[in-house]
């Protein structure tokens, strides 16, 4: 018995066993999330469940993915194996408008060969569980919304063969292991935010056919290896940051067929053997910074069929050789320094369709044979310097043209009206020439799209050409400006195709009134019809080109009001109407144009107010321009609404009352006019609060009270102008009142100043008067009060000198401050040029300000190179440390040290006279403002007894006598106090006489 109860017990024991392992499946199937499974049939199942609830879609794309499907194989977008029945082996899931995170379960599909997600809205990150997919061959999630880094678990599936990862948003760095994915054929990584270099190792990959990173921020020099295996078809690398040539292994390549690295910052030449390479089809370099000639091609029969060069700095002739590429289809040059005529053979390239020449040096006619290729839909060689004339029949010969580009040449001659025959003609640019004549016809060409005639001397005989441009439906553009075109607009321009965009009429001599029919043109944002002679009152119809961004019609005839309707023209960026007569109040209307970034009405006879609703415009930012009109009143508080303007001109009006301090408020301002007006009052102290204005002018007017001292804290300030008022009091010193040619106070009678240089009557004249009356007793007087203090300073001197450690061997001037090499290097930006103020044999004297001090000083560098300079550095300290006089210049201190080189340096730091040398106010230059400022008789006479008194205190009150060596005008320097001449030892050496009868 016992035997058969062991046999009982063993199979019960299997039978619990086998409901344990069920439990334990049933278990794991529940957590695929978290526990990849292997070799079950239904884990696939459970897979593409857990992969439907991580996304989502519309509805019906993913309808057959059912939870109580047993038939998962044939849901849409799934592939299974024939051997293994059941096993998932490709997702196709292209453009399934799929959204959501590739989730980490995905790895469970552990015989997933081919994963293809392109072209939805993914999100999130790459799983790294993807490296868990060792049969994965194929992956492609393109064009989708993927961001952080490619996962370096990727390298672990070894069997991969593509990898396109294109058009997301992924970042980092590309990891160099994938190159450990040995079977891969082609690398997409284009449209991505990828940094860093490219892995040296992908150019050792044997299999390697495309490498494609065009469209990210990659730096650095190309791979050295890249090239190596013949393995490689096409390099795509443009729209990157890469430097340096291109390597050799890639330029020799045999097997490369398509090289496109356009857009980056490579240089060096280009590799002849690049370009005669018998195995490349594609090469652009276009947009670089490649230099030199191109190569001669040496092989006649080249499979190159596009060669992109634009862009770079490439120069010489354009080889010859060039035709001897038989196979060519677009040869692109533009945008370089090419020189000498354009060679004849390239008409000899067959099915040459695209030939770019623009926008360089070539000179000379263009060959005939060039207007003869028949297959030729794009011709660009304007922006050179060739001449002569186009051939009458080049709408024959040239029947496949698009693009005709012929602009910013010397061409001259009729425009040939044959070109009415090329039907296929898009853009026809021939602006900046010489044509003459009447424009043709050219309605029989239906796709035209831009037609560029500006700058030339053409007529518009009876404007017939006008009218039959209404066959042409796809006109975008019609530039005729600046042409010998004249008589009277005919009412054929509101027949022009609604198409249009951009209709320049602008230079002209076009008479008449505007016609009413222009504002059937509704598609237009641009017209520009200044500088012509058109009169009467612009038409009402303007209102209705409600899409107009730009509208000029300054420096014409025109009159009336403005119309009301131009409020309706709410897209207007720029509306220009100066220089015309028109009158009338300025509309409120106007207010309603709130993007309005440039308002010029200058010039007109418009009268009454300003309107408020002009001032809450805040998209106002280049100018507002209402100068030389009529009007009145008083200027609108609002004012202080146009917080984004730069330019605000109400200059030569009648306006009246006080300026507003609102205006402290537009804090962009930049320029400002008002003078010519009325108004009175003070200058407002909000002024202050405009702190990049470069220009304020405010003369002409009735101002009153003292110049603000706020105005010297403007640092951009280049023009001052406050003349012609009724301001008093005395003119603020320092910084910009400092500039004669910047500072305008003329015509104010009741301002002083502290300087006679300013031709203004002293602040302090009446009390000068006063005590030149008691000059004698006072000085008698005076001398004995002194007498005491003098005495007293002068034993200190010798009790502090008698105590006074030993000089060093090495003399220098008694310095009052310490100033090291690393100080005047910040005080004169480094001794830029923009500092020197002069240079002689023995120096150059830089201007600089140290930081800690207000005032700018005059800084001597000595040149110790110069044979005898070490000896003069001494004398001038010599003789400055001895001079003590009110008209020469003052020591501030000296600094003897070593550069950063190891040389000596030694220099002299001096008080910087601001108003410059006499020579220039003897010989003063006109400012840009026209006006001229002068020495007055008596401020000569003041200088030159400054100058005598100076002379007469070296020869004869120093001791040893000194002779300044160098008297000049220019060597006589004005300080802005008292004008006096504190220059003559200037930035010069004097001469130490010990014995005074050699003088």
């Amino acid at each position: 018995m016992s035997p058969v109860v062991s046999s009982d017990s063993s199979v019960l024991l299997g039978i619990i066993l086998s409901i344990v392992c069920f439990s334990c499946f049933l278990l794991s199937a529940s957590s695929l999330d978290s526990t990849p499974l292997h070799n079950e049939p239904n884990t696939d199942l459970q897979t593409l469940l857990c992969l439907k609830n991580h996304l989502s879609g519309p509805p019906g794309l993913l309808a057959s993915w059912k939870n109580d499907s047993l038939q998962h194989c044939s849901w849409a977008g799934v592939s299974c194996s024939k051997r293994h029945a059941s096993r998932v082996v490709a997702l196709n899931l292209e453009s399934f408008e799929l959204n959501g995170q590739v989730p980490s379960c995905i790895a469970n599909l552990t015989f997933l060969a081919r994963l293809h997600m392109a072209n939805n809205q993914l999100n999130g990150q790459i799983p790294t569980e993807l490296g868990q997919l060792n049969r994965l061959q194929y992956l492609n999630l393109s064009s989708n919304d993927l961001s952080g880094v490619i996962p370096s678990t990727i390298s672990s599936c070894s069997r991969l063969q593509i990898i396109d990862l294109g058009r997301n948003a992924l970042q980092g760095e590309i990891p160099s292991s994938l190159s450990q994915c040995l079977n891969l054929e082609k690398l997409i990584l284009r449209q991505n935010g990828f940094s860093g270099v490219i892995p040296e190792s992908l150019g050792m990959l044997r299999n390697l056919s495309l490498l494609h990173l065009a469209q990210n921020s990659l730096s650095g020099e190309i791979p050295l290896s890249l090239g190596y295996r013949s393995s490689l078809r096409a390099v795509v690398l443009a729209n990157n940051r890469l430097t340096g040539p291109i390597p050799p292994f890639l330029s020799n390549s045999s097997s490369l067929e398509y090289l496109d690295l356009t857009e980056n910052s490579l240089g060096g030449v280009i590799p002849y053997a690049l370009l005669n390479s018998m195995s490349l089809e594609t090469i652009a370099l276009g947009l670089n910074n490649f230099v030199g000639p191109i190569p001669d091609l040496s092989q006649p029969n080249s499979p190159l069929q596009y060669l992109i060069l634009q862009s770079n700095n490439l120069i010489g002739p354009i080889p010859s050789s060039l035709g001897n590429l038989s196979s060519l289809i677009w040869l692109s040059l533009g945008n370089n320094s090419f020189e000498g005529i354009i060679p004849a053979s390239i008409s000899k390239i067959p099915n040459l369709q695209l030939l770019d020449l623009t926008y360089n040096l070539l000179s000379g006619t263009v060959p005939a044979s060039i207007y003869n290729m028949s297959a030729l839909t794009y011709l660009g060689i304007g922006r050179n310097g060739l001449v002569g004339e186009i051939p009458h029949s080049i709408g024959y010969t040239l029947p496949s043209i698009q693009t005709l580009i012929l602009g910013g040449n010397q061409f001259h001659g009729e425009i040939p009206a044959s070109l009415a025959n090329a039907t296929d003609i898009m853009v026809i640019d021939l602006e900046y020439n010489a044509f003459s004549g009447t424009i043709p016809s050219l309605g029989s060409v239906p796709n035209l799209e831009k037609l560029n005639l500006g700058t030339n001397q053409l007529e518009a005989g009876d404007w017939s050409f006008l009218s039959s441009l209404a066959n042409c439906t796809r006109l975008v553009r019609l530039s005729l400006s600046r042409n010998k075109i004249q008589g009277t607009l005919p009412s054929s321009i509101g027949a022009l195709p609604k198409s249009l965009e951009v209709l320049m009429l602008n230079g002209n001599s076009i008479s008449g009134n505007i016609p009413v029919e222009i504002g059937g043109l509704t598609n237009l944002t641009s017209l520009y019809m200044e500088r012509n002679l058109f009169t009467g009152s612009l038409p009402d119809t303007i209102g209705n080109l409600s899409r107009l961004s730009g509208l000029s019609l300054s420096q014409n005839k025109l009159s009336g009001q403005i119309p009301p309707s131009i409020s309706n023209l709410s897209q207007l960026n720029d509306l220009l109407l100066q220089d015309n007569d028109f009158s009338g109040p300025i509309p409120e209307a106007l207010g309603y144009c709130k993007n309005l970034e440039t308002l010029n009405l200058s010039c007109n006879s418009l009268d009454g107010g300003i309107p408020k609703q002009l001032f809450t415009l805040f998209s106002l930012t280049q100018g507002l321009d209402l100068s030389h009109n009529q009007l009145s009143g008083q200027i609108p508080f609002e004012i202080g609404g146009l917080i984004n303007l730069g330019l605000l001109n109400i200059s030569h009006n009648q306006l009246s009352g006080q300026i507003p301090s609102t205006i402290g408020q537009c804090v962009h301002l930049e320029f400002l006019h008002m003078e010519g007006n009325l108004l009175e009052g003070k200058i407002p102290e909000s002024f202050a609060e405009l702190r990049g204005i470069i220009e304020l002018d405010l003369s002409q007017n009735n101002l009153s009270g003292e110049i603000p001292e706020l105005f010297k804290s403007f640092s951009y300030l280049n023009l001052l102008n406050l003349s012609f008022n009724n301001l008093e009091g005395p003119v603020p010193t320092g910084r910009i009142f400092h500039n004669k040619s910047v500072v305008y106070i003329q015509g104010n009678k009741n301002l002083c100043g502290s300087s006679p240089l300013l031709q203004l009557p002293l602040c302090d004249a009446k009390a000068s008067r006063q005590n030149r009356s008691s000059k004698i007793l006072k000085v008698l007087g005076l001398s004995a009060l002194s007498l005491l203090p003098l005495s007293c300073l002068l034993a200190a001197i010798l009790l502090k000198k008698r105590n006074k450690v030993k000089r060093a061997a090495h003399p220098s001037c008694k310095e009052l401050k310490t100033y090291s090499y690393a100080d005047l290097v910040r005080a004169t930006n480094n001794f830029s040029s923009y500092n020197l103020v002069g240079s002689g044999i023995s120096g150059s004297v830089y201007k600089g300000r140290f930081e800690s001090e207000e005032h700018a000083v005059a800084i001597k560098v000595f040149k110790l190179d110069q044979l005898g300079t070490p000896k003069s550095f001494l004398a001038e300290c010599e003789a400055l440390r001895n001079t003590r006089h009110r008209n020469l210049v003052k020591v501030i201190t000296a600094c003897s040290t070593f550069d950063p080189s190891g040389h000596q340096f030694k220099a002299l730091i001096l008080e910087y006279m601001p108003n410059g040398s006499l020579e220039s106010w003897l010989h003063p230059n006109l400012s840009k403002y026209g006006l001229e400022i002068s020495l007055s008789f008596a401020s000569r006479i003041t200088i030159a007894t400054d100058i005598a008194s100076a002379l007469d205190y070296l020869h004869n009150c120093c001791m040893p006598p000194v002779v300044h060596c160098d008297l000049k005008p220019s060597n006589v320097l004005l300080d802005d106090v008292m004008g006096y001449a504190q220059g003559l030892v200037a930035y010069s050496a004097g001469v130490l006489l010990s014995d005074p009868s050699t003088m």
